[in-house]
């Protein structure tokens, strides 16, 4: 589908659009305050980073295996009324931990209940925010929307954290202990308070209407089957799920290990090296999506073969990066690779939201979400046992090359160097 100049022009004009934008820029920003309180209470309480880990993966494991029924949910009772929901939920929970931070009255199994209880509302908010945008914005708008909205979120990466540590270290996150943390309180309640902003700013936003005989039917359980058939029967998007499998098990699961052992492990790297790196990598990330927004149409061919030729291009840069001596070296690199995909990130997204039909929407990205917080954890895991046994030079090396080698596959022998924009239906 090519650019439409009149509808990017009239989307910042859009009434739901700016509700949309208007509470995901103050939800995504609280978001990252409690990304940085909450291992922090759980450090000061404790000093224990198996606790620390515990309670990660007790966000982490529910959202993940219960992402696929969040999806069906959505497509059920609608991405906005689930949505409010959670909102909802966690304003409640994030006031909870911002009342116990403040008078000091959290225990660590108290921790762990609120870790999970936040980790099952994420397996429901995260499909429902997914599949906000084709429920209130024309099909036109979906590139540049998407842009804007995936730009607002890399965007709070880097202003939160920063905002973050900075209120606690301001306030007060208890000295050692957590009695009368003001600072972690403070960020609990400005995230829960962005829920509750979120929740108001949603409320205007108008979505539409899905067919009643759409939502029902078929059990919870014969609904997740039926979507995954679904994407099954469509050999496009069954060919793309398993090859984004693929790339999150070849490169951004270990990339999430290797990295901090590569600075780690040279003397001429070290922290502030990682953090250019990672930092390069948000940059370049956050201006591929905002040149995908603002360039949606884009393309060298068709948009499979963009794909396909950016990740070939990603595993090149991603093989040097287990041999480099200086940091400067590794932030071109990272920045590069940001920039690729941070670009086919939001047209792969936009495409999606295209071909799917409104009333499996929820299903749909609910399956790609959980491609991606499903395996590459695991791929992070077993990347930390492989490097047991090889050097970093030769897993960067296998794993770019594979990914190059792949994507060329993948051209050769599946349709994915067919896949257009104007093949996006719904």
């Amino acid at each position: 589908m090519k650019p439409d100049p009149a509808a990017r022009a009239a989307l910042f004009r859009d009434r739901n659009f700016r509700w949309l934008m208007a509470g995901s820029a103050v939800s995504l920003l609280g978001d990252q305050f409690t990304l940085i309180a909450f291992p922090w209470l759980v450090l000061r309480l404790t000093g224990d980073s198996a606790a620390l880990g515990i309670v990660l993966a007790l966000i982490g494991v529910p959202r993940a295996l219960f992402i696929l029924v969040g999806g069906a949910v959505v497509d059920r009772f609608s991405p906005k009324r689930v949505l409010m929901i959670t909102k909802y939920v966690n304003t409640l929970l994030l006031g909870v931990l911002a009342a116990g931070a403040w008078y000091g009255g959290l225990s660590l199994p108290v921790l762990y209940l609120l870790a999970f209880a936040l980790g099952i509302s994420s397996a429901f908010s995260i499909p429902s925010g997914t599949s906000m945008v084709p429920h209130a914005l024309q099909p036109a708008q979906l590139g540049a929307a998407n842009g804007v909205m995936m730009g607002l979120r890399q965007m709070s990466m880097f202003v939160g954290p920063l905002a973050a540590g900075l209120l606690i270290a301001l306030g007060g996150d208890g000295g050692g202990t957590v009695q009368r943390a003001p600072g972690i309180a403070i960020a609990f309640a400005f995230d829960a308070a962005s829920f509750a902003i979120s929740a108001w700013t949603l409320a205007h936003v108008r979505t539409h209407a899905v067919p009643a005989a759409a939502r029902e039917g078929a059990g919870l359980w014969t609904s997740i089957a039926d979507g995954l058939r679904r994407v099954g029967r469509d050999a496009e998007l069954r060919t793309c799920y398993l090859y984004w499998a693929a790339v999150a098990l070849l490169v951004m699961g270990p990339l999430h290990i290797a990295l901090p052992v590569l600075a780690s492990s040279r003397p001429e790297l070290g922290a502030s090296a990682l953090g250019l790196m990672i930092g390069a990598h948000g940059g370049g990330t956050l201006v591929g999506m905002v040149l995908s927004g603002v360039r949606p149409g884009l393309r060298i061919g068709t948009l499979g073969t963009s794909v396909l030729l950016a990740d070939i291009a990603i595993g090149l840069l991603f093989m040097p990066l287990g041999r480099i001596t200086a940091a400067w070296q590794g932030v071109l690199l990272m920045v590069s690779i940001g920039v690729l995909g941070g670009f086919m990130q939001v047209a792969v997204f936009t495409w999606i939201q295209r071909r799917v039909e409104p009333a499996m929407i929820g299903r749909a990205m609910s399956l790609f979400m959980f491609i991606f917080m499903g395996l590459v954890p695991l791929a992070s895991g077993v990347t930390g046992w492989v490097l047991l046994h090889v050097t970093l030079g030769t897993l960067f090396a296998v794993c770019g090359g594979a990914l190059a080698v792949l994507a060329a596959l993948a051209w050769v022998v599946t349709p994915m160097r067919r896949i257009s924009d104007a093949g996006a239906m719904a």
